[in-house]
């Protein structure tokens, strides 16, 4: 027996994801609500997910949303197991998003009931009746889009999610961008739209976020959609942080 030590697997997702600037990126979430992250999955891995969305025994459920007034497009909810870079990255992601999420709910005033484990906090949301896998792969053609929405599930909600892109924007498709709109208290809804380049994710807000204003601290609904596909094809992968009931 070789009395080398053995050496633990490598994380290349978690390496991505620790190699982002998590300071500037928390300022940009901040300010409005959303920020773009690194190159989250290579090339030959947002290939390798496009080819997954015809595998059924993967997914658990497939929503067409031109029949649900959604928009125009298909996604699917992965089953678990999740595929591996689907879990390294939900449990890379967590504990950079924990601290932005405690740090809007103390703002709000509200109890911040997330646990420092990702593992932990599903637990409480199966506990909840919201056992049901979140994790999801969307597909658009030309002229499809998604209309504003936001991914809630059940009572128990993570306030972030993330977005990747796993098409090459200005040659596998046009248009698509990611939208924002944010209702502000008392004033007109501001919106952002991002071209998210391939293979990177975007962090955004799942319901609402504080924003500050001369009475104090108060909480700003926000949506999430996508613009209409020029041409081409788009797909992208969802990581939502909670389960759905």
């Amino acid at each position: 027996m070789s009395s080398q030590k053995s050496i633990p697997p490598t994380d290349p997702w978690r390496e991505r994801v620790e190699a982002a600037n998590w300071t500037a990126i928390t300022k940009e979430v901040n300010e409005y609500g959303g920020a773009l992250l690194p190159q989250l999955l290579s090339t030959e891995e947002t290939v390798e997910f496009r080819e997954l969305y015809n595998s059924d025994e993967l997914f658990r459920s497939t929503i067409n949303m031109g029949r649900h007034r959604f928009g125009e497009g298909q996604y699917r909810y992965f089953n678990t197991p999740y595929p591996k870079p689907i879990e390294q990255l939900k449990q890379a992601l967590y504990p950079r998003l924990l601290p932005i999420a405690r740090d809007w709910w103390g703002k709000l005033g509200r109890e911040t009931l997330w646990p420092n484990m990702l593992d932990e906090w599903l637990e409480m949301c199966h506990e909840a009746g919201q056992a049901r896998s979140s994790a999801i792969l969307l597909k658009y053609g030309k002229k499809d889009w998604n209309a504003l929405h936001r991914d809630l599930y059940g009572d128990l909600v993570f306030p972030l999610q993330v977005v990747i892109n796993l098409n090459e924007p200005g040659i596998d498709h046009t248009g698509g961008e990611f939208l924002l709109v944010e209702q502000r208290p008392r004033a007109q809804s501001r919106g952002t739209a991002t071209l998210l380049p391939h293979g990177h994710g975007f962090v955004f807000t799942t319901r609402d976020r504080p924003v500050e204003s001369k009475r104090g601290w108060s909480a700003a609904p926000v949506r999430h959609g996508v613009s209409a596909i020029r041409s081409g094809e788009r797909h992208t992968l969802a990581l939502v942080f909670h389960d759905a009931a």
